[in-house]
């Protein structure tokens, strides 16, 4: 039995990494995935594209797939890119607010453009791109918002070294933790979800560590699994949550994760906020 099937899934930046995993995952149970995101041309460090994308979850499942470019900054992109999805499968039943920028710079290196990059596909497009599907979610029987954001903690270790970052990361979290409870009357899920350790994906690879942090590093998948399980439960039943990658799945049993690490041989680095 597939749980996802017939299943209306947007998620944003889809084209790579965490986002692209997620769909996948979705895809294989039966779900509709619209993608998200601003890659229509490759890049010479970043893997992937809408299109690319569009073609593994194609294979991956046997729901349609609807790539979209889409710059999460301004409204008429969101806003063309929901109405383009409600009109190819007829609704939406999840949002996944994966896209995000970082820059882990301190406060004298971090220039404005930096800081509006960040604080535009974070924040202002996490709560835009939230707004514009709160219609159709209202209209779905188990309707749920997943943000990848971390759980919010004031602990000013995580705010000295990023503050940009930290504010605008946490912003996406405060999304949700207003969203959980202004949707409750509607039945409508919002949660968070963080990975315990770095994920290999073009962010760690390009600005945190290069190889030797991938190496220490945990493959999307991971995140996909929990995010799996954390979208099939009743959404009336679960929101309001900071949920970790690693206790998601071992809340499902799911204890031996060594099939996620990039080499089981090196020691895992936890990742930023946990």
């Amino acid at each position: 039995m597939m749980l996802f099937q017939n299943k209306n899934v947007l998620v944003t930046g889809a084209s790579r990494g965490i986002g692209k995993a997620i769909a996948l995952r979705l895809a294989q149970d039966g779900a509709n995935i619209a993608i998200a995101a601003k890659t229509v041309e490759p890049h010479p460090k970043l893997e992937g594209t809408i299109y690319s994308a569009a073609e593994e979850i194609d294979k991956a499942g046997p729901g349609k797939v609807l790539p979209l470019q889409v710059d999460i900054r301004y409204e008429d992109s969101i806003q063309n890119a929901v109405e383009e999805t409600v009109k190819a499968f007829g609704g939406i039943d999840i949002l996944i607010n994966n896209a995000s920028a970082i820059s882990l710079t301190p406060t004298e290196q971090t220039e404005p453009k930096r800081w509006d990059l960040m604080h535009g596909i974070n924040v202002r497009g996490t709560f835009f791109m939230s707004r514009a599907c709160i219609p159709y979610l209202k209209q779905s029987h188990n309707p749920h918002i997943l943000n990848l954001s971390p759980p919010l903690n004031m602990d000013p270790r995580w705010f000295a070294p990023h503050l940009a970052y930290t504010m605008s990361k946490y912003g996406m979290s405060m999304v949700i933790l207003g969203l959980a409870e202004e949707l409750k009357p509607h039945r409508i899920a919002a949660n968070a979800l963080w990975p315990k350790t770095t994920i290999a994906t073009a962010a760690v690879e390009n600005l945190l560590g290069g190889d030797f942090l991938m190496q220490r590093s945990r493959t999307p998948e991971i995140v996909a699994d929990a995010a799996y399980h954390i979208l099939k439960r009743p959404s009336y039943d679960c929101t309001g949550n900071f949920f970790i990658d690693e206790e998601v799945l071992a809340a499902e049993g799911i204890t031996d994760l060594s099939k996620y690490a990039v080499n089981p041989s090196m020691k895992l680095m936890n990742d930023l906020f946990v």
